[in-house]
């Protein structure tokens, strides 16, 4: 579980390629309706809004009423956490390429 204490772990949360679609959506606009969100799936409202949730609990995912509509926004600062992650073993594998690339010039000499 996150080190946020949130209800669902970032890491599952944006496992689902739905979900990383919505964020995408989300991230290229200010907020947006659960109607425009459904519009770019091939699945329904209810389905959409599941991921949504899921999103929500994860605090990837911001939500207002406007109205009977409600509009959705991204809150990216959890993925913070992906970052740092894959930072790491970025750095791991850069070290691991390094040192193959000193071997492999060392077996050439």
């Amino acid at each position: 579980m996150s080190e946020n204490n949130q209800l669902r772990d970032v890491f599952a949360a944006i496992a689902d390629p739905t979900r990383r679609r919505l964020i995408h959506l989300l991230a290229e606009a200010e907020e947006l309706p659960l109607h425009e969100l459904t519009s770019q799936f091939p699945m329904g409202r209810t389905a959409v809004s599941k991921h949504l949730t899921i999103l929500k609990e994860a605090g990837l995912v911001l939500d207002r009423k406007v109205g009977r509509e409600t509009r959705f926004r991204l809150n990216a600062s959890p993925l913070k956490e992906i970052q740092d992650w894959v930072a790491f073993y970025s750095k791991y594998w850069s070290m691991n390429m390094l040192r193959l690339n000193q071997l492999l010039e060392e077996e050439e000499e």
